[in-house]
């Protein structure tokens, strides 16, 4: 009955986020950049030592590059085939999650859960979005759902480590492999304060033995040692400057990434796992008030709560956060509600009326906000989840973000939505029912999602680089040069799209920093005097593609009889140096 749970949640993932899965181009900057990694992984043939336009790239472990470079193979370079990961990454969260739920609340309790880390929005805004989120959270969870089980199955047989206790180091050591040792790390230490805190944390062997300390290692560190081998700095670059120093904002290779606040980033990541983050609260609230550590049998509760309220702590506390960084908490905030619900059904009354009203105020709220411009939705909405809009902000650029025309209809029905699941739930509370309560928030949450991938799909093709990758491809010759201006991961997809690479003009504040210091970067990375220098002196032709408008852009310094614009859109500009030469001359050239 456990898997059922799980069957259910998986098919759950896959109905909200299968259908139109290739159906837009990827988002620049977002997605282009890891799919342009996979790419070339294919490309070069190399396992290794990732490459992102040609020089190294050591900002993210290989397994998200592994499993799109594998579906590239299989189904082809496509939109669709790189997001397939991301959205397995998403139901093997949910299955996740389901699974223990149904351990620990029975069935029904497990698909809840299931299908509460569905209706996150933050979450399913990941969901087929090619990142390594959702795959590390699914690598996470598992490691809870394996140690969590075989530490209660270990409790009732007395013998030998079980199955799941290995399952839950696999997976561990996979998340190492997906985003960060932090993953690795993370569970564990809530596990392990989970039984010291009952005074059960000796023998360690009992619930974390030797054989699943060297499978997690091996998992989670043997392309770490192979990486160090190949590539000198790896290590110092991956474990200082993109982890210790990053998190104080003193890095030597910094990016242009603009950290939240910690209020904005508890607002963003509370508002993302509305409404489930209210019953959470009260469980967490619950099992402190209860001193519940005390009792073996409520460890498993324990440590989900210290591993959601810690992940938010931590953040919250650390200077360099971004809107994504909770998600791995989402599984035990799922958790934690589908017990609040359970343990509250005899007498829901005042759970019931908080639904309600929650859903009555965001009606309201989306009502307000259809008959407005859009302009202070928009602007508060994505200046606080969009990392590429903080970044344009901070430039004194203009993010490309849909016109109200578009997003103003998602509103609109998302106010059906809340407005339908409010009046739902004052029936429930007249009839004092909670699962008819919970049964309606899961349904209303669901049919909310749809929407998110909507807003997302239209912020995407709003940025997305691939029609002028595809004219720029049309466009050059063989002879002809493509420059870049700015970090290359605001046009990732680039090279995916055009077929060209590109010379990186001004890109060495970037995830390319480091990779920036090797010798077989080469010429790749040109400065300002360079760039002049060469697009002056008309020996050639080149094509600069800058994300930046005129005046912050290098075509500001120079002679305005030398720039010819090609071609504007999605917030990016194509300019040239001279006329294209007719087809006749073109062939004359040796």
């Amino acid at each position: 009955m456990n898997w059922l749970a799980a069957c259910a949640a998986v098919l759950i993932a896959v109905a909200l986020l299968l259908p139109g899965l290739g159906g837009t181009p990827f988002d620049d900057p977002g997605e282009g950049q890891h799919a342009e990694i996979a790419r070339e992984v294919v490309a070069d043939n190399d396992w290794i030592t990732l490459r992102l336009n040609g020089v190294r790239y050591f900002d993210k472990p290989p397994l998200l590059y592994w499993l799109t470079a594998a579906s590239f193979q299989v189904f082809g370079q496509n939109e669709s085939a790189a997001r397939l990961p991301p959205l397995v990454g998403a139901a093997l969260a949910a299955a996740a999650t389901a699974v223990l739920g149904a351990r620990l609340l029975g069935p029904a309790g497990g698909l809840i859960a299931g299908g509460a880390l569905m209706s996150c929005a933050l979450f399913v805004a990941f969901g087929r979005y090619v990142r390594p989120e959702t795959l590390f959270v699914a690598a996470v969870q598992w490691g809870f759902t394996g140690l969590l089980l075989g530490l209660l199955d270990r409790s009732a047989s007395k013998g030998s480590p079980p199955a799941w206790t290995y399952v839950g180091c696999a997976a561990l050591g996979a998340a190492s492999l997906v985003k960060d040792p932090l993953g690795l790390f993370g569970p564990l230490a809530a596990i392990a304060i989970a039984l010291a805190l009952g005074q059960r944390g000796r023998p360690r062997s009992s619930w974390l033995p030797w054989g699943g300390i060297v499978l997690l290692l091996l998992i989670g560190f043997g392309w770490y040692v192979l990486a160090a081998i190949k590539n000198a700095g790896f290590l110092w670059y991956t474990v200082v400057d993109n982890h210790l120093l990053n998190a104080l904002r003193l890095r030597h290779f910094p990016d242009e990434d603009i950290p939240l606040s910690s209020l904005e980033f508890l607002a963003v990541s509370s508002l993302g796992a509305l409404p489930w983050i209210i019953p959470a609260a009260m469980t967490v609230a619950t099992l402190a008030r209860r001193r519940t550590w005390r009792d073996p049998a409520e460890t498993p509760w324990v440590a989900l709560a210290i591993w959601a309220v810690g992940v938010f702590v931590l953040f919250a506390v650390l200077p360099f956060k971004l809107p994504h960084y909770a998600l791995p908490a989402y599984p035990a905030i799922a958790l934690l509600a589908a017990r609040a619900w359970q343990d509250r059904d005899a007498r829901p009354f005042w759970l019931i009326a908080g639904h309600a009203a929650l859903f009555a105020v965001l009606a309201i709220g989306a009502v307000v906000t259809a008959g407005t411009d859009g302009k202070t939705f928009t602007d508060l909405v994505f200046s606080a989840t969009d990392v590429y809009t903080r970044k344009e902000a901070v430039r004194g650029e203009t993010s490309p973000l849909p016109p109200w025309e578009a997003l103003g209809p998602l509103v609109s029905r998302a106010t059906v939505i809340c407005t339908l699941t409010s009046i739902a739930l004052v029936l429930a509370l007249v009839r004092r029912s909670g699962r008819l309560a919970l049964a309606v928030v899961t349904a209303g949450m669901l049919a909310f999602m749809p929407l998110v991938e909507a807003g997302r799909d239209l912020v995407g093709a709003r940025r997305a680089v691939a029609a002028m990758g595809r004219a720029i491809g049309h466009e050059m010759e063989p002879a002809d040069t493509l420059v870049h201006e700015g970090p290359i991961e605001n046009s990732g997809a680039l090279e995916f799209y055009s077929g060209r690479r590109p010379a990186l003009l001004d890109g060495r504040k970037s995830v390319l920093g480091i990779g920036a210091t090797f010798p077989d970067a080469g010429d790749m990375f040109w400065d300002t005097e360079r760039f002049r220098r060469e697009w002056l002196a008309g020996d050639r032709r080149l094509l600069l593609l800058s994300p930046w408008s005129p005046s912050s852009s290098v075509i500001a310094s120079l002679p305005p009889e030398s720039v010819r614009m090609l071609r504007s859109e999605n917030g990016r500009r194509l300019y040239d140096n001279q006329p294209r030469r007719p087809q006749s001359d073109t062939a004359k050239r040796p």
